[in-house]
């Protein structure tokens, strides 16, 4: 219930100055929040450490004894600034998380530090917020609790009751002439093409099937694990993609090969791929220094330590297969470079044809069309230059001839000087060899056997 400005007012002054201390952070919260209404999607969990877990109140208390506390928020995946997320963050954390806690989880870029007395880690990517490259992930642990901030869902980071999940149902095809409505006679949940689709691309079960953490080290494992999974089907999906792409490209003619050029597919499909390395780059920097710093804490499990160190290697083989994927998308465009610098020389030389076919009709016309009065050996009726239009043509001859000769001794140069290079290296050949001849064919006439 919020509290009007009069009341505040009463309560501040019943209660002297110590309360006026108190209630002045209180009313500034509750004014600001008002701005923010249901911005932001969150959870709260509290796991009671012998693998049961129950949704609690958002009052960011940490757990006692065994009990540990999980508070998720999740941000609108748009393109928004980051003082927007931040005050969002501010909106659902504070009190009693601070500024410096809220940046450090908000910034963009790798960090791994103690914050307040909290180990806090982030692998928040730049780039816009509504595109599925840019991943956001950043975790604030204590012993009793762990806070986190993720762009958008993050698929299996929750947990939901068991026996709820698809992937634990017995599966029947469809049939094409089943009717709405009818029972299907086989038994079984109906698995649709569009489903499986979907469920191919996933490379992780569903949420609920997964193991309650027992622990917050088991909670910082599976935190880490569902964004380790999420980057694997971004990956597989591009996978399947470039797969596609490939087999439209083969069966494709002139007009797609066009428009994917048109529309700078593989450029651009080549950016996301550097995207989602630096991703991959950024939690090869943060994830080695959790598992160092955590391996130190008393309420950081061994296995757990071994669960991390098989997570980085996931990342370092992913970070092999984008780069093959990279290769492969720059194999492909350099391919459809190629088509199109063959297309272009086609056409110059279909170009150049015409031009060959039409360029001595020119040269004729232009001959016959000439306005020639006043010029030499153009006066008809003189006898003496009657033969004037002779005279013009053999010079227009003579000066095709001087143009032909600038084309043709270069190349002529360059042939007699290859015939004379070939015959020099032939000649060479022969007589290295008359003299091999005469070695071995003197000394066996001398000496009866062939020295090697």
């Amino acid at each position: 219930m919020e509290l009007t400005q009069e009341e505040l007012n009463i309560d501040v002054e019943g209660d002297g100055s110590e309360m006026d201390q108190k209630q002045t952070p209180f009313k500034e919260n509750v004014l600001y929040s008002a701005h923010f209404p249901g911005a932001v999607r969150r959870r709260a969990y509290i796991f009671d450490g012998e693998g049961n877990y129950y949704n609690k109140e958002w009052d960011l208390a940490e757990g006692t004894g065994k009990e540990f506390c999980w508070y998720h928020v999740e941000l609108p995946k748009a393109n928004q600034k980051l003082s927007q997320s931040a005050q969002f963050l501010i909106d659902v954390l504070c009190p009693p998380l601070k500024l410096q806690d809220i940046l450090s989880l908000v910034s963009n870029g790798p960090f791994f530090g103690h914050v307040d007395g909290a180990l806090v880690f982030r692998v928040n990517s730049p780039g816009p917020g509504s595109s599925k490259f840019t991943f956001r992930i950043a975790a604030r642990v204590t012993e009793n609790s762990v806070i986190t901030v993720s762009l958008g869902r993050v698929p299996r980071l929750g947990f939901s009751p068991t026996g709820q999940s698809l992937l634990s149902e017995i599966p029947s095809v469809e049939n094409p002439n089943f009717v709405r409505g009818e029972q299907n006679e086989g038994g079984g949940i109906v698995i649709r093409e569009h489903v499986l689709e979907f469920l191919l691309t996933m490379n992780h079960s569903e949420e609920a099937d997964n193991p309650v953490p027992k622990s917050v080290s088991n909670l910082v494992v599976h935190i880490v694990d569902t964004h380790v999974d999420h980057i694997e089907d971004i990956v597989t999906k591009l996978e399947i993609e470039l797969d596609a792409v490939e087999l439209e490209i083969d069966r494709g003619g002139f007009a797609l090969k066009k428009q994917m050029l048109d529309d700078r597919r593989f450029p651009k499909m080549h950016l996301n791929l550097q995207r989602l390395l630096q991703v991959i780059a950024h939690g090869e920097q943060v994830f080695p220094r959790v598992r160092e710093k955590c391996s130190s804490k008393p309420w950081f499990t061994i296995e757990d330590c071994s669960a991390l160190e098989e997570l980085i290697g996931r990342l370092r083989r992913l970070k092999e297969n984008v780069g093959f994927l990279a290769n492969r998308v720059t194999a492909i465009q350099a391919g459809l470079d190629s088509w199109q610098a063959e297309q272009i020389n086609r056409k110059l030389y279909y170009l150049s044809f015409l031009s060959i076919i039409f360029l001595p009709l020119s040269i004729i016309t232009g001959v016959f069309g000439m306005n020639v009065g006043g010029v030499p050996w153009t006066e008809q009726r003189d006898p003496k230059l009657k033969d004037g239009f002779r005279n013009v043509l053999l010079l227009c001859v003579a000066m095709l001839l001087v143009v032909f000769l600038c084309f043709v001794i270069p190349a002529l140069y360059t042939r007699i000087a290859s015939w004379r290079r070939e015959r020099a290296i032939s000649r060479s050949w022969s007589l290295n060899r008359k003299s091999f001849l005469s070695r071995t064919l003197g000394g066996e006439e001398k000496r009866g056997y062939l020295r090697l």
